[in-house]
């Protein structure tokens, strides 16, 4: 399936093609476009929009799209990956920076890499391995 979003990525924007591919579907093709094209892309193609202006997957009720997706396809019974989404959480949604330790230093990593000029796609897959390893310390937190 397809998934579109808003060009140039940031947390949120990163966080979500992590999901959806390590727990969604792992061969998700993930488009950015532009703001204002999301939802006719959405249209025209079929894609599945997020993070956006409208889009199917947005913040909503006080969560991150990271967080509607995750609630949406019934994944935070893992209480791991329920633990990544508050620190997405809080570094995605600045009212709530402070909501865990790592919010801060995970936002901190975006900006990092919307710095370094990168393709969207390219930034896409530079930050998955940060995912990977911010899941990996997740599980870790969870007693046995």
């Amino acid at each position: 399936m397809e998934w579109v979003t808003r060009e140039h990525p940031h947390t949120d924007r990163i966080a979500c093609p992590w999901l959806i591919r390590r727990f969604i579907d792992k061969e998700a093709v993930i488009t950015y476009v532009p703001r204002d094209e999301v939802l006719r892309y959405a249209v025209r193609t079929g894609a599945i929009s997020f993070d956006a202006p409208g889009a199917r997957y947005r913040h909503r009720d006080g969560l991150c799209s990271f967080e509607v997706i995750a609630e949406d396809y019934d994944l935070l019974g893992d209480a791991a990956l329920a633990l990544v989404a508050k620190v997405v959480h809080g570094a995605d949604v600045s009212a709530d920076a402070d909501i865990t330790p790592q919010s801060r230093g995970l936002e901190a990593i975006a900006r990092g890499f919307m710095d370094l000029g990168l393709s969207d796609q390219e930034q896409l897959a530079l930050e998955f391995p940060v995912y990977d390893a911010l899941y990996a310390w997740a599980k870790r937190q969870i007693p046995a």
